[in-house]
């Protein structure tokens, strides 16, 4: 999705609460090369996964044997949460007020959710949390729009179904400029940096269209305009032979935006 005002962003960073069992259903995990190559800088194994929503990227974590707690805003994501992943400790918060001690982690990652933090005050809130030399990252899951469908498939969408963060491109420029705290004095953060890892879904037609139906952009719109997109991104799936018949791989892209705590 495209870059929002600031009057947008509550009632797109809410909306995934009416959508968390659709959302825990269609949304794809990350790239564990990605997650490793996040946490490969980590002082230690403990993790917080910050806005972790339904636990896509706890569970991911966890395979890598990562001692997480996860935090999460919303009632009905961190209720989907812990049905799905009882075993981990799951907390209400969010990245302004995480309500963990002072340095309790060695990482702080953020799966497809960095995008809605207010980082002016939640880029201290994370420094506080984390253990000096910790690491902060942000994971997105990106289509990868070098593949002749998959671009037009973002053509067929509009902006607020496949927007400018939703492409490789378009990812790096957006994430360079844009999610990290700023610098400050003194600074809290060291310079950041970028990496992309292969990555994919299985899909089929009928599930491509549920997962794009959990985007933010998608949610908020009004009835008829959400069922007007949806209805021209099943005829564009319905139209092209990779994806007009059973399943298929969505190929994707885990981007990873990575800073240490100094």
């Amino acid at each position: 999705m495209g870059q929002l005002d600031q009057g947008e962003l509550p009632s797109h960073a809410s909306s995934f609460g009416a959508a968390a069992d659709a959302y825990a259903e269609h949304r794809p995990d990350y790239a564990r090369a990605a997650v490793s190559w996040a946490l490969a800088s980590a002082p230690g194994p403990r993790v917080l996964d910050l806005g972790a929503g339904t636990g896509k990227l706890t569970a991911t974590l966890l395979a890598l044997g990562a001692d997480v707690v996860a935090v999460e805003p919303g009632a009905a994501m961190l209720s989907e949460l812990r049905r799905t992943l009882p075993d981990v400790r799951a907390l209400p918060g969010s990245a302004e007020a995480i309500g963990l001690p002072d340095a309790s982690v060695d990482a702080v990652l953020a799966g497809n959710a960095m995008h809605w933090f207010d980082m002016a005050v939640a880029g201290p809130e994370i420094a506080r949390v984390l253990a000096p030399g910790g690491v902060l990252a942000g994971l997105w899951n990106v289509m990868d729009d070098d593949v002749d469908w998959v671009s037009g498939l973002a053509r067929v969408s509009g902006s607020a179904v496949v927007g400018p963060r939703d492409t490789p491109a378009s990812w790096r420029a957006e994430t360079a400029a844009m999610h990290l705290p700023k610098t400050g004095t003194p600074a809290l953060f060291g310079s950041p940096e970028q990496e992309v890892f292969p990555h994919g879904q299985a899909r089929t037609a009928a599930s491509l269209v549920a997962t794009l139906a959990t985007r933010a952009g998608v949610l908020v719109m009004p009835e008829p305009e959400r069922e007007a997109a949806l209805a021209r991104i099943r005829a564009f799936l319905a139209s092209r032979p990779e994806t007009c018949e059973g399943e298929f791989t969505l190929p994707m892209l885990t981007g990873v935006l990575r800073t240490r705590r100094l």
